[in-house]
Formats: C-alpha cells, sequence, structure tokens
C-alpha cells in the first residue's frame, strides 16, 4: 500500500494556500449562482475576494438551526444544493428532521482517505456496522471503503451474535463503526469461543474513542483510529497511524472561532469548528459545528502537512453525543413539557465500563421512574438510568447536560 491517499495530504503550505486561492473564489462563485440559498446568504460578495481561510471570517456563520428551516420553507434541501434532489442517488434523514443529499460515486464524503490512512485498502474486508437506515453513516463508509478498494459487509447496527458469526465466515480483517460497538462483538466472540483475531484494524466515529478502549483494543492486536465527521459535511478530520492529533482533510477549509460568532480564536485557543466545504454538489460555506476544538501546532510526524486539530472537545451549546447519539437541551425541554409533575430535568453522561452510560435527573413530587423512563425513550431516544429527586436539588447553574466523562 502506497504512504499516503494521494499528493495532497504532502502539499507545502505554500502550494496548498494557491491551490485554496484557485479553488475556494470559484467554490463561491458556483455556489453563488446555483444554489439558491447560498447566493441569498453571500448576496453582494465578490467570490474573487475570498481566497484564503482569512477572508471566509468576513462572510456569515451558517448554522443547522438555520439549515433546518430553510429546508423547512424549500423542502427537501434549502436551496444549499446545487443539484436538484433527483439527480442524487441517495436522499437521507437526521434526527431534527434534517435532510441531506448522497453520491455513490469518487469517494464523495471523502472518507477513502481516512480508511487509508487507517491501512485498509484492496484484500480487506470491512464489517461497517453504522447504520444504514434513513441516516448517511452507513453509506458515509461504504463510499470510502470503495475509494480505496476493499469488500463491504454491510452490517448495519444490533444482532451481536450474528455479527461475531458473520465477521468469522467471511473472513472480516477490518471494523467500521461506533468505539464502544467493537468491544461489544469482541467481547461476544470471546463467550462464543469464535476467533476474530483477523481484525486488526478499526475505524471509527459517531462518538469518542477514550484512550482505556483504544488501549484494550491494541492489546487485542487492534489498531483503532477516528475520524471526525458529520452527515452534512462528510469527513471533516482524521487520526494517522502517528495518533497525534487529527488531520484536516484536503477537500474542507476548517476555522476555530468564538462560540456563536463567526471570530476567529487565537491561535491553540479553544474554539467552534466551523468547516467550508468544497464539495461541489453541497458547497456549505462556513457551516458551523457546535463541536469544540482546538488548533494543534506544527505538522503530524506522519508527514502529512495540512492543519491539525485536537479532535471533539465537547459542543458549544451543551449538545453531547452518548452512545452514538446527539442529545440536545431542546430535547430535554420538551421532556419536561410532557409532564406537568416534572419541575427540572438534567441529563449526565458518564462512563460504565468502556460504554456510555446516561442518567436522567427529575425534579418531582410524583411520578414513577418507569413511566418517566419511557418518556425519556420516546424523546432522547436513548435508554436511561432514571433518579427521581426532590423539587429545588439541582444545581442552578443553566446545566440540562452534564457531561462527565473524561476525553484525557
Amino acid at each position: 500500500m502506497k504512504p499516503y491517499f494521494d499528493d495532497l495530504e504532502t502539499r507545502s503550505d505554500d502550494a496548498r494556500d494557491a491551490d485554496i486561492a484557485t479553488i475556494l473564489p470559484t467554490q463561491i462563485a458556483r455556489a453563488q449562482s446555483q444554489a439558491l440559498a447560498v447566493g441569498a446568504m453571500l448576496a453582494g460578495v465578490d467570490a474573487a475576494a475570498i481566497t484564503s481561510c482569512a477572508d471566509l471570517s468576513s462572510l456569515p456563520v451558517l448554522r443547522k438551526s438555520e439549515l433546518g428551516r430553510a429546508q423547512s420553507e424549500n423542502p427537501p434541501f434549502g436551496g444549499f444544493t446545487t443539484l436538484a434532489a433527483h439527480q442524487f442517488e441517495h436522499l437521507f434523514q437526521s434526527p431534527g428532521p434534517i435532510y441531506e443529499p448522497g453520491r455513490t460515486t469518487d469517494d464523495w464524503w471523502r472518507m477513502g482517505r481516512f480508511l487509508h490512512a487507517c491501512g485498509i485498502g484492496a484484500g480487506d474486508i470491512v464489517q461497517n456496522c453504522f447504520s444504514y437506515h434513513m441516516t448517511p453513516a452507513g453509506m458515509i463508509f461504504e463510499n470510502g471503503a470503495r475509494a480505496v478498494g476493499a469488500s463491504v459487509f454491510p452490517a448495519g447496527t444490533g444482532q451481536t451474535e450474528l455479527q461475531v458469526r458473520a465477521a468469522a465466515d467471511l473472513g472480516v480483517t477490518a471494523y467500521a463503526g461506533t468505539p464502544d460497538y467493537l468491544k461489544m462483538i469482541l467481547d461476544k466472540a470471546d463467550a462464543m469461543g469464535v476467533d476474530l483475531s483477523r481484525i486488526t484494524r478499526a475505524a471509527v466515529g459517531g462518538g469518542a474513542l477514550f484512550p482505556s478502549l483504544r488501549a484494550e483494543y491494541a492489546d487485542r492486536g487492534v489498531q483503532c483510529l477516528q475520524s471526525y465527521a458529520t452527515a452534512d459535511l462528510g469527513n471533516i478530520a482524521y487520526e494517522s497511524a502517528a495518533q497525534d492529533g487529527m488531520i484536516i482533510d484536503e477537500n474542507v477549509i476548517v476555522e476555530i472561532v468564538t462560540p456563536g460568532t463567526g471570530n476567529p480564536v487565537a491561535a491553540s485557543e479553544v474554539g467552534e469548528v466551523v468547516v467550508t466545504t468544497l464539495n461541489r454538489d453541497y458547497p456549505l460555506i462556513r457551516f458551523a459545528t457546535g463541536d469544540l476544538s482546538a488548533v494543534l501546532t506544527g505538522t503530524s510526524p506522519c508527514g502529512r502537512t495540512n492543519m491539525r486539530i485536537k479532535g471533539w472537545m465537547g459542543r458549544a451549546d451543551q449538545t453531547t453525543k452518548i452512545k452514538g447519539m446527539f442529545v440536545r437541551p431542546e430535547q430535554v425541554a420538551a421532556l419536561v413539557a410532557q409532564h406537568d409533575e416534572i419541575g427540572k430535568a438534567r441529563v449526565i453522561a458518564t462512563r460504565n465500563g468502556e460504554q456510555d452510560a446516561m442518567t436522567v435527573q427529575i425534579e418531582t413530587l410524583s411520578g414513577d421512574a418507569e413511566g418517566f423512563g419511557k418518556s425519556v425513550l420516546e424523546t432522547l431516544k436513548l435508554r436511561a438510568n432514571v433518579v427521581l429527586v426532590a423539587p429545588g436539588s439541582l444545581p442552578n447553574d443553566g446545566k440540562v447536560i452534564d457531561d462527565q466523562r473524561s476525553y484525557e
């Protein structure tokens, strides 16, 4: 296998800046003329003058809430695509709902670069345990696997015993999915007496990869690397074997800004990740992810020269990801609104062994934990340990989601 996915990964800073100076204004001009909503958002902007990351800071930030409103007014994509809906091979729905387009060719989500960095390529069989149902994660990784010449077993989620049997029977060599689920597969294989030692690489996303879990995989002979991607943007950044920060993908431009603004933070300071994608079909300009991160100085020891970030460092708006699913403050508010007997509620994210755990504390004088638990599942889409507490017990600190997991 060649050391790099392509020559873009090892460009000099000057060469990368020169390429961006050509590609970026072209991308903005195309989006202005072919994507109705982008044209309105960037009305009066001289595309030819936007030739660098610094120039982007003069443009407005697009937030997911604004994208959602635009989609409700102009379904399905709100005027942010340069193609009509029927011209995309796939259409997806994520919680919100937010609708995303998808293509099946040309490594459309740019995940091939990450899988190559994981050492996955021709001759590998990837067990893809990302969901293929409604949301794009499964297809994002399948598209990337095709780009590197690997075969795919589209396993999706659940049915762990069948997953074990299929991995053994098919000769699976690599895993793609959330960080926690591979451990469930391997533990189940141990209990069944099934040898899955051919799985030596794991490409994970959709949740935090905790150091202890990565170390457990390494002890089993599995190199586990993580990517940072979203349904809207595709791959944003990824780890290499150096495991020294996350390298920005070559077809996006990343800024770190003060949360709630479009103003870049000082070097190495923590801020919100804002992404401009160079995707011709879905040209999101200065899309605010709501995620926190910071730029790492220097370049990766692996030889890839693009900017690096520290990875996911939490959410600017308290939204957090638990068991691969986003839990948002507005969902907690909806839970409270469903029950007159609930005064306040607070979600607490922790770890139980090597898996995420969620507790929901509810201030109430009446009601039962089991009944509230059903509402939690319906509203937050996750099962939780429900704890009833007396009114006034929860801290008056404005938090409705308290992420107590360590990311060190």
